[in-house]
C-alpha cells in the first residue's frame, strides 16, 4: 500500500449516528479540513510511521509527562499525543469563544452574589441548600469582594458535539482547572513534526495564552507595583499535574513554590522564603484544592497549605487565583442551573447549551434515573478526571446495581446525563491505521480586569475503539486543536 486510504466513512458516520470533525457522511472533507486530508492522503505509511516516531521522541526529549495514580504505585508516563489534529473554522470558534466568555462572566457574578448579598437565592433561582450544602462552599469567604468581584479567574469548560453537529458544554472546571500546558506543548511538538503543514495553513496561534495569563495575574495585585511578585503554589512533584505547574511558572516568570516556602506574618501579608532572602508575595496562582490551602482555617491536617493564608486573603493583602470558595460554581449539581444563572445576571440567552442533566436529589428526576440507568451516564457531582463515572450502555449489571444503591444512599452527590453520541475524528490506532475516535475539547477562559480566551484548547481523545472516556488518567490521549481561518477571516 503506497498511500493511506484516509477517508473511510464508518457505517455510524454515514448513517448520521456520529458527527465526524474532519469528514462528512458522504466522505468529503468538512470546510477547513480539505487540505489537511489531502496532505494525509499523500503520506505513505512509512512516512507517517517516521512522523510518529519523531513525535514520540520530541515528547520524551521535552519531558512532557503526566502522573497516573494506581493502588500500588504512581506511574509517570509520556504524554499521549495523536498525529492527526482536530480542526474547527474560525467563524465557528468566534461564536464558541463568545459563549465561553458569557458563561464565565455569569458564573463570577453568581459567586460574588452567593458570598455576599445572595440575591440569586432570595429570588428563587438557585436553592439555598444547593449552595450551602456544597462541599466547596467556604463560610469564611462570606463578605469578601476580590479584585474586580472576580472569583474564578481561570476556567476550563469541557465541550462536546452531538450527532447533529451542535456543541454543548458538558461541565465547567473552576476549582483547579488543568491541561492548558498540554494545549501549548501539543502545538510546539506538532510544529516540529509537521513544519510543512504550518507553512501552508492559516492556523491561529495559541502561544498568546502565557502572556494573557500573566496580564490576568498582574491585574490582581493588591499593590500598585510595576512587577508584582507572582508564585505558583504546587502540592509538589508527586501531583499528577506537576509538569503543568512547573511549565506555567516558567512561562509567566513566576516562582514555583510549595506551602513550606511561604508564611503569613503579623501584618497579614504573605512572604516567600528564598536563598537570597524574604520577599512579599502579591499573587498566588494556586494549584491545590481549597481544603488544603490553610491548616489554620480549613483542614488542620494539611501539610500542603500556608497557615493564615485565608486571613491574608480576606484582608486583601494577597490575591489568590482561583479564589477560595470558587468551587461552588464547579459543582456538577450547580451546572444544571447555569442557563438560568446566565439569564438572571446578564438578561441574555445562553450562547452555548448545557447537556440535559438529571439531579438525583430531586425525587422525580431520581426516579427517572433509577429506571433508565442502563441508558445514562451517571457521575459524582464533585469528582474530576473521569473517576466514578459509569456509562450505562457499557456498564455491567454489577456496576449498575452498585450505582443504584449509591444513588439511593446519598442522592445529592449524583447527577445523570444522556449518553451522547459525541463526535469523532481520525486518529492513529495502535496498529498504525487511521480510524475515528471520540473527542472532546477544553478551552480556557481568563478573567480579572478583562476577559481572555485561548485560541483553541486541549482536545482529548478516547484511544480505545468505541470508548467515550477521553481522560488521560483513564487511558485517553490528546490532539492538537487547530482553529483555521475562514476565507476573509484572520
Amino acid at each position: 500500500m503506497d498511500k493511506w486510504t484516509v477517508i473511510q466513512v464508518t457505517p455510524e458516520i454515514a448513517a448520521g449516528q456520529f458527527f465526524d470533525e474532519l469528514i462528512k457522511a458522504d466522505g468529503r472533507a468538512r470546510p477547513g479540513a480539505d487540505s489537511l486530508l489531502n496532505f494525509l492522503k499523500d503520506l505513505s505509511p512509512e512516512v507517517l510511521s517516521e512522523k510518529r516516531m519523531a513525535l514520540e521522541a520530541a515528547i520524551k526529549s521535552q519531558g512532557i509527562s503526566f502522573l497516573v495514580y494506581s493502588d500500588s504505585m504512581n506511574i509517570d508516563r509520556s504524554w499521549p499525543l495523536d498525529l492527526v489534529p482536530r480542526v474547527m473554522r474560525a467563524s465557528e470558534w468566534l461564536h464558541t469563544e463568545r459563549g465561553l466568555k458569557q458563561r464565565l462572566e455569569a458564573l463570577n457574578l453568581f459567586l460574588n452574589d452567593v458570598y455576599n448579598d445572595q440575591l440569586v437565592i432570595r429570588d428563587g433561582i438557585v436553592p439555598e441548600e444547593l449552595v450551602t450544602a456544597s462541599p466547596h462552599f467556604i463560610e469564611l469567604a462570606r463578605g469578601v469582594r476580590p479584585p474586580f468581584d472576580t472569583w474564578a479567574h481561570i476556567c476550563g469548560s469541557d465541550l462536546v458535539r452531538d450527532h447533529t453537529g451542535k456543541l454543548f458544554v458538558l461541565e465547567d472546571n473552576l476549582r483547579v482547572p488543568s491541561g492548558v500546558s498540554y494545549m501549548l506543548e501539543n502545538r510546539s511538538v506538532m510544529k516540529q513534526v509537521y513544519p510543512e503543514l504550518f507553512r501552508n495553513h492559516q492556523i491561529l496561534p495559541v502561544s498568546q495564552y502565557a502572556s494573557d495569563l500573566l496580564d490576568m495575574l498582574n491585574a490582581l495585585s493588591p499593590r500598585p507595583v510595576d512587577h508584582p511578585v507572582i508564585v505558583v503554589l504546587t502540592p509538589g512533584i508527586y501531583n499528577s499535574a506537576y509538569f503543568e505547574h512547573s511549565y506555567l511558572a516558567q512561562q509567566v516568570g513566576a516562582e514555583l513554590v510549595q506551602g513550606s516556602d511561604l508564611f503569613v506574618d503579623t501584618d497579614d501579608c504573605v512572604y516567600m522564603k528564598a536563598v537570597e532572602g524574604v520577599s512579599r508575595v502579591d499573587v498566588i496562582y494556586r494549584r491545590i484544592d481549597d481544603t488544603f490551602l490553610d491548616p489554620e482555617s480549613l483542614n488542620p491536617d494539611s501539610v500542603l497549605g500556608v497557615p493564615g493564608l485565608l486571613r491574608a486573603w480576606r484582608a486583601g493583602k494577597v490575591a489568590i487565583a482561583n479564589a477560595p470558595g470558587s468551587g461552588v460554581a464547579d459543582d456538577k449539581v450547580l451546572y444544571a442551573y447555569v442557563p438560568e444563572i446566565i439569564r438572571y445576571y446578564l438578561g441574555e440567552e445562553p450562547l452555548l447549551q448545557n447537556v440535559p442533566t438529571y439531579l438525583c436529589s430531586d425525587p422525580e428526576q431520581r426516579a427517572y434515573v433509577l429506571d433508565h440507568m442502563d441508558e445514562l451516564v451517571v457521575k459524582p457531582a464533585d469528582a474530576s478526571g473521569g473517576y466514578g463515572i459509569i456509562v450505562g450502555p457499557h456498564a455491567t449489571d454489577e456496576d449498575l446495581v452498585a450505582r443504584r444503591a449509591a444513588v439511593l444512599e446519598n442522592p445529592r452527590v449524583w447527577i445523570a446525563q444522556p449518553t451522547l453520541a459525541i463526535s469523532t475524528t481520525l486518529t492513529v490506532t495502535d496498529v498504525g491505521d487511521l480510524a475515528p475516535r471520540h473527542v472532546d475539547l477544553r478551552p480556557f477562559v481568563l478573567q480579572s480586569s478583562d476577559q481572555w480566551c485561548s485560541t483553541g484548547g486541549l482536545c482529548r481523545v478516547a484511544l480505545k475503539e468505541g470508548s467515550l472516556v477521553v481522560n488521560s488518567s483513564q487511558g485517553g490521549g490528546s490532539k492538537d486543536f487547530w482553529v483555521v481561518a475562514d476565507e476573509g477571516l484572520v
